[in-house]
């Protein structure tokens, strides 16, 4: 009798208070992250941060791993999005993120500034004339996003790259 008695119990424990706990996880942890999403979005300009694995999926901004001072900014509205994402990185780093971007080195043209003055202008990027930029653009077939790259050679073994990937339903 007592046997069966704590079967019971054990069986409404498991039926009732697992399910039951894990709600009470689960809850907290979607709070949690509409927390972060809401203090995300509320940020004006650059994140001195790298964007999640997942924006940079949907962007298709492969940042080298062994990139340094990463920042970026995402916009949003009901026409297109947007992520500005600049970086620095090696020659080989530069290399590989061209590469893993569908484009090369051979396509940046010296001086040409392939970012919009309005793009620059939202993140406070200033592109002068003598800084020794090259850009190029990475057209895809829609709903993928198009790249703007610019790059700064100003040190060449240390490249600083400038991206703004859009993307539109």
């Amino acid at each position: 009798m007592l046997r069966r008695r704590f079967l019971t119990l054990l069986t409404i424990v498991l039926l009732v208070g697992v399910p039951a706990g894990y709600l009470v996880i689960s809850a907290g942890q979607s709070r949690d992250s509409g927390i972060d999403k809401e203090r995300e979005s509320s940020v004006v300009g650059l994140q001195d941060n790298r964007p999640s694995q997942m924006k940079r999926r949907v962007f298709e901004i492969p940042i080298p791993s062994d990139a340094w001072h990463v920042a970026y900014y995402e916009t949003s509205n009901w026409k297109t999005s947007r992520l500005y994402v600049q970086f620095t990185t090696t020659a080989a780093g530069l290399d590989a993120y061209l590469r893993d971007s569908g484009t090369s080195r051979a396509a940046l043209v010296p001086g040409d500034v392939t970012v919009s003055a309005h793009d620059a202008e939202i993140v406070g990027w200033d592109f002068r004339p003598d800084r020794g930029w090259s850009g190029t653009s990475v057209s895809r077939e829609k709903p993928r996003p198009t790249s703007d790259i610019v790059v700064s050679m100003a040190d060449p073994a240390f490249p600083r790259v400038y991206v703004v990937s859009t993307t539109s339903p």
